[in-house]
């Protein structure tokens, strides 16, 4: 009877723990639906201020005497009265504006097929209903370029920020070269680390060829086309010298549509100097008028923290239970995997 109790006591508990994993997860969507969520995911946002001040007044906390932990504190206080009176003020008037502007942080990490244009459209869709002239989009911006169209319509999303009038900038820890670079230009103003990869005003084309491989082995490949150039070079098929001249043809004119680009939107800079498919880390960016202004994204933060309400703004595609449930899976196997190997290593080391 004992063992008996006992499996019954495993066996509620199991029931409890799967009813409480599966009543959070509805918890969770119901909530997703409430703030605004669709079918497909729900933006987020997070006020940055409130994440610096708590660092803040961690190291406050560490390493400040009695005295003056309680003096910060009361003048902490003290500002936030204020401020929390002037919005009470604005408010109170029709179409008042708040006492800080506001800077909206998106993040954009590109890969070649711009993947994450469509979160970007998103989240642009979201605050441009809510932001007006006195307010900044800042965007975290990594990218080494890729395929011209799909950078081509990031880059166009940008563009409504600017048109909507409000002020734009963008900021390169890393790289912003090729599409990533024709992103960058629309901003009003470029930020860039000392070290970012910047530039590569370029194009570029590279397509193997099997034909010889083909012919080699007696297999002949039928290409079909109706249009002198409909198709120039082919992967499978014999090249000739009037359809290479005719792709080059076709680069030279996107290099040209490029370079109009950004002559349009970097006034000032010679275009003939920069525009020849080199990349240049971000000092000497500067100098040759690429970027404004050197700083990190993180430098540029802080300092809009100590005069505008800064809030980060994301958007999070939902996924499915059986999708998340996966991931877990796959992660949990990873971990055990890599344990398993860091043992296994250290016992052939000893």
């Amino acid at each position: 009877m004992s063992e008996y109790g006992l499996f019954l006591a495993k066996v509620a508990t199991l029931v409890v723990a799967i009813l409480f994993v599966v009543g959070g997860i509805v918890s969770t969507a119901a909530r997703q639906r409430g703030q605004g969520g669709d079918q497909h995911g729900d933006i987020r946002v997070r006020h940055l201020n409130e994440e610096f001040n708590e660092l803040r007044d961690g190291i406050r906390e560490a390493v400040l005497p009695e005295g003056e932990r309680k003096q910060a504190r009361k003048q902490q206080r003290k500002e936030e009265k204020a401020r929390a009176k002037a919005d009470k003020k604005a408010n109170a008037v029709p179409g008042g504006a708040p006492s800080k502007p506001r800077v909206f942080v998106l993040d954009f990490d590109g890969d070649v097929q711009a993947s994450g244009v469509d979160a970007l459209s998103r989240e642009i869709s979201a605050l441009l209903q809510v932001a007006d002239k006195q307010d900044e989009v800042m965007v975290r911006l990594e990218s080494p370029g890729g395929l011209v169209h799909s950078y081509g319509l990031a880059a166009s999303q940008l563009k409504r920020i600017r048109s909507q009038g409000v002020r734009l900038t963008v900021c390169v820890d890393r790289v912003a070269a090729s599409g990533g670079y024709m992103m960058a230009c629309i901003a009003d103003r470029i930020v860039a680390a000392p070290f970012a990869v910047l530039g590569s005003i370029g194009v570029v084309a590279q397509i193997p060829n099997f034909h010889r491989l083909l012919r080699k082995n007696e297999i002949d490949v039928e290409l079909m086309t109706a249009g002198e150039y409909k198709r120039t070079l082919t992967m499978f098929g014999e090249n000739t010298e009037h359809g290479r001249q005719k792709f080059q043809e076709e680069l030279e004119d996107t290099h040209v549509l490029f370079k109009d680009f950004v002559r349009e939107h970097r006034r000032g800079l010679d275009i003939d100097k920069v525009a020849t498919g080199e990349h240049w880390f971000g000092s000497r960016a500067k100098e040759l008028g690429l970027v404004d202004e050197i700083q990190t994204s993180d430098e540029y933060l802080l300092g809009r923290c100590r005069d505008a309400e800064v809030y980060e703004v994301t958007w999070h595609t939902r996924q499915k239970l059986a999708e998340r449930l996966g991931l877990s899976f796959e992660a949990a196997v990873m971990r055990v995997t890599e344990r398993w190997f860091h043992r296994g290593a250290q016992r052939w080391w000893q």
